[in-house]
């Protein structure tokens, strides 16, 4: 059997769980945090995230290290439970990777249009209200496209193209902050909470864990590191990625509550840029911005991708769907079938547009608690030590808060109508694909 190409080192691990973490939150619903919980709010709700995701990123570390396999989620609760628990666990978070692609592609279009409003024409046809514009459509349809040639082509590449943008990313991220503090004032921090001081940490943190997701898709590139890496790697690579992320997302609320009254920027769309365009009365920090925004965009794709593909590729290995998606390419070693899969369904989401996109990004979210819980309870299952275990319970008790924030009705973002529809979908769609290989 062809194996996956053995390339990637820690930096790159570093790069896909930080790059598949961080998107363009920070740019695109800074005004959604700001008015959920006022800067300090804010900034308390994702230190807190950070910390309470920080059990679950242990545990996704130790089982990397004792079981590299790119079937991830799916080999550890293989070796805990029942065949049909690991292929619901895979499936699920399949989804919470796959639907960040065909999102991604909606994006950039949305955040390009802000630098070049012509692009918001020729509407081709409205979903659920929504225009599809044909400029927009082509834009995203062209972002899933490169990131399949890069993951057909190798991983190094894939890695490649990850590190630049990340490196990037972070590179703009700290000249924004050297600039900031110059001009900046803490009179534009007050008020320190939108609500009450619990209230605003409360509304903030329920939507923390969907932007701090990505920490975990090291484990699906496990079979592809380099013959000299070191397992103790990928522990580093997650644990840094969270600790990095976490910061980033504190910091970056931060700057932009200081360089402007937040207040004042609440109402306005991309309020990032809105409050440095205010400061600093610069269009060139301002593509600045967005540039840094575009590079983040393409790599929390490129990585989304690139686990939803090994994902794919780990369900067809196990003969858990189609068989085909298990298939690696004998020149460029990379699971072909998969990529090309994961692409197709991207461009299918991307046609759906923004609108239909919102409730399906809600159940992505839920897939990703259900495939953290899940790996939580396997590593319960199978560790001895009884402070692991206690580290383990606490995981599994932070993913059972999670999912329970999507059913009970009494807290504010649960499930609709709409998400439940979509959650029923995906699995017809998983239970299909399962009885027709049976």
């Amino acid at each position: 059997m062809i194996s996956l190409a053995r390339k990637l080192r820690t930096v790159d691990y570093f790069t896909l769980a930080f790059g598949t973490m961080v998107g363009v939150g920070w740019l695109v619903v800074m005004d959604d945090w700001l008015g959920r919980g006022g800067p300090l709010g804010a900034m308390l709700a994702f230190t807190v995230g950070g910390l309470a995701l920080a059990p679950i990123g242990y545990i996704y570390g130790q089982l990397v290290m004792a079981i590299p396999d790119a079937a991830s989620e799916i080999a550890y609760t293989r070796k805990a439970f029942p065949p049909w628990v690991s292929f619901a666990t895979g499936w699920m978070m399949t989804l919470a990777y796959l639907i960040a692609c065909p999102w991604e592609a909606v994006a950039i279009g949305k955040v390009a249009a802000y630098l070049f409003p012509g692009l918001n024409s020729l509407t081709l046809y409205t979903v659920a209200g929504q225009p599809v514009y044909l400029p927009r459509l082509v834009l995203g349809l062209g972002l899933i496209s490169l990131v399949t040639w890069l993951n057909y082509q190798g991983i190094r590449l894939s890695a490649n193209f990850q590190n630049w943008m990340t490196f990037t990313l972070l590179g703009l991220f700290l000249l924004f902050g050297t600039l900031c503090i110059q001009r900046g004032s803490v009179r534009n921090l007050l008020p320190l909470f939108s609500h009450g001081r619990v209230v605003s940490v409360l509304l903030v943190l329920q939507i923390v864990p969907y932007f701090m997701t990505g920490f975990e898709a090291v484990p699906k590139c496990a079979e592809e590191a380099s013959p000299e890496f070191r397992r103790r790697g990928f522990f580093r690579a997650i644990i840094l990625a969270l600790a990095t992320g976490a910061a980033f997302y504190v910091t970056i609320i931060g700057l932009v509550a200081f360089v402007a009254p937040w207040p004042s920027i609440i109402h306005e769309p991309f309020a990032t840029a809105v409050a440095f365009e205010r400061a600093f009365h610069s269009r060139l920090l301002i593509s600045m911005v967005f540039a840094a925004a575009i590079a983040s965009l393409l790599k929390i794709c490129n990585g989304n991708f690139l686990a939803a593909s090994r994902l794919l590729f780990a369900l067809g290995r196990e003969g858990y769907v189609n068989p085909r998606l298990g298939n690696v390419h004998p020149v460029h070693l990379t699971p072909t079938n998969a990529v090309f899969c994961a692409g197709a369904l991207g461009m299918v989401g991307a046609l759906l547009g923004e609108a239909i996109l919102v409730p399906i990004t809600e159940v992505g979210s839920l897939a990703s608690a259900v495939g953290w819980l899940a790996t939580c309870a396997s590593y319960l299952s199978l560790e001895n030590n009884w402070r692991r275990r206690g580290i383990a319970f606490l995981g599994l008790t932070v993913c059972a808060a999670l999912i329970l924030m999507k059913f009970l009705p009494a807290i504010p973002g649960h499930f609709t109508l709409y998400e439940y529809a979509a959650s029923a979908i995906w699995i017809a769609v998983g239970l299909a694909a399962r009885r027709t290989i049976r």
